[in-house]
């Protein structure tokens, strides 16, 4: 495997979003470029052994690179929305921000028990995000085992409270600070 400093350099640093002090992540750029884009799906779908049945993709970036990989590991996509974003009946989790709490929610007929799932989000800071998702998914039945990020920011420690889960972290790019 290599560095991926070529997918780091595809990866835009915006100053200051949206609040000073922050260094936005921006993909954007890397999904502009056709060959940083396959790669970046082989990449990700290369960081876990498997098997898995399902991926499982955060809202909303989790969403192109979940399922881009879905397709690549020929198994479906699994889609975590935000409250009140999905048709029909769900099954959902509150969970603590910064500031306040969200919800998230799945499809309650999404997932069959015991499956196995992938979880694949763009960026993994705190975790707070991913490890509502998968407390969610086992909530379903489900077995996740793993996770794939394109960016860590491993300042804020998310990949560690993700591994605390019994969750394997595969991450492509870190980048230092907030």
């Amino acid at each position: 495997m290599t560095d991926n400093a070529d997918l780091a350099a595809l990866i835009r640093t915006i100053p200051d979003f949206p609040k000073p002090g922050i260094q936005f992540r921006d993909i954007t750029t890397l999904l502009l470029d056709a060959e940083g884009l396959a790669a970046t799906i082989e990449r990700l779908s290369a960081l876990h052994d498997g098997p898995f049945d399902m991926v499982a993709g955060i809202e909303a970036r989790g969403f192109i690179f979940g399922a881009a990989v879905a397709h690549r590991l020929g198994v479906g996509l699994v889609l975590i929305r935000k409250d009140g974003k999905l048709p029909g009946r769900t099954v959902g989790i509150d969970y603590a921000l910064e500031y306040g709490e969200d919800r998230i929610e799945m499809h309650e007929d999404a997932l069959v028990p015991g499956c196995r799932v992938l979880l694949v989000d763009d960026l993994l800071a705190t975790g707070g995000t991913a490890l509502a998702a998968i407390r969610l998914l086992r909530k379903a039945g489900a077995e996740v085992t793993a996770a794939a990020f394109v960016i860590d920011l491993p300042d804020l420690g998310g990949a560690a409270r993700i591994a605390d889960e019994g969750v394997a972290v595969g991450t492509l790019v870190a980048f230092e600070g907030h």
